[in-house]
């Protein structure tokens, strides 16, 4: 029997598809009471072990060996956690003409959390770029995210990030930080096993991602979110969101041609330099806004879209470069790449 596949030509990932058939689900079918507690723990422990997974994943000899490219991780995290959240900063001015404060709460917290893994991989491999050192990037920007991000919402966001705390800092510490270093201690006696199921784990992922964004999503609705984001305002996040995401990637492509970085390292800063990661924003939204954590989280998961369509679409035009060998791909086969595993992706 042939197994179904999803069609080359469609442009939206089949996971997007189940990310907003989730939230749809939480718009009709909204966890309450009781069962929204238990929702919200088995959320918390499965992104827990979604951290661990990351950390049992990641080699440390090569992540030791990325050190070396400083100056090409320096500009990726520059251009994580400086120059997105002062793009963001100036995207206050379209408040209220385009965007209600709200949704800029929630596009200014888009532009704070850090850089993704898998798409950045997948995405320079099939644009031939320098492959190791988008691992490494991406993984620093992660690691340097759980720290950076919250400091950073605390600053720029203050009270609307649901009253930041010390507290707050810990709670994602212990949830995203503390599983990391668990996972890269135990990598060694569970490496291999992480390796030969990677498919299966990658359902994990994605699956933790979904149970996120049901939980919030529900929260939101018995808040009345909905009611907060018309159709034009919702036309208007997004075509600020383009906006942004075209400036990123022709300030990380330009800007590393102008600092000499050469076509292999430029690429990797690129794809690494202008995403930002679904799987480690949501957990942080849901500790830092609570109740408001899914009108936190929409202009997240639509960048997130976006990055992922036009990414797959500038990394096969980036393989027709004449000068290399070109290992065919297709941009929706690009994008079902990046999310792989779920919320590196993200």
């Amino acid at each position: 029997m042939k197994r179904l596949r999803w069609p080359s030509w469609m442009p939206i990932d089949p996971y997007i598809l189940l990310l907003l058939g989730t939230v749809g689900l939480a718009a009709l079918l909204p966890v309450r009471g009781t069962a929204a507690d238990v929702a919200s723990g088995a959320s918390t422990g499965a992104i827990a072990f979604l951290f661990f997974l990351y950390g049992a994943r990641l080699s440390t000899r090569e992540a030791l060996d990325g050190l070396k490219h400083w100056r090409l991780h320096v500009t990726v995290l520059a251009c994580t956690f400086v120059v997105f959240p002062l793009l963001g900063l100036a995207a206050r001015g379209l408040v209220p003409v385009f965007l209600t404060h709200p949704l800029y709460q929630g596009l200014l917290f888009l532009t704070l959390v850090p850089s993704t893994i898998q798409s950045s991989i997948a995405f320079t491999s099939i644009a031939r770029g320098n492959v190791p050192a988008a691992i490494c990037a991406g993984s620093f920007s992660s690691l340097a995210g759980i720290v950076i991000t919250p400091l950073l919402a605390a600053a720029l966001l203050g009270s609307s990030a649901g009253g930041f705390s010390a507290d707050s800092l810990l709670e994602i510490v212990l949830q995203l930080l503390v599983p990391f270093v668990a996972g890269q201690v135990l990598r060694r006696w569970i490496g291999g096993f992480v390796a030969r199921h990677k498919k299966v784990l990658g359902l994990v992922d994605r699956g933790s991602i979904l149970l996120v964004v049901y939980t919030a999503f529900s929260e939101g609705m018995i808040q009345g979110i909905w009611h907060q984001v018309s159709p034009v305002r919702l036309a208007g996040l997004l075509g600020v969101e383009a906006v942004l995401l075209a400036v990123m990637l022709a300030l990380t492509w330009y800007g590393g041609k102008v600092l000499r970085f050469d076509r292999e390292d430029r690429i990797a800063i690129q794809f690494a330099g202008s995403k930002k990661s679904l799987a480690s924003g949501l957990p942080m939204a849901s500790v830092l806004f609570g109740a408001h954590a899914s009108l936190a989280v929409l202009p997240l998961m639509l960048f997130h879209q976006m990055q992922l369509m036009v990414c797959a679409v500038i990394a096969k035009r980036r393989s027709h470069d004449p000068r290399e060998d070109v290992t065919p791909s297709t941009p929706a086969a690009a994008s079902r790449t990046a999310v792989g595993t779920g919320t590196h992706s993200g």
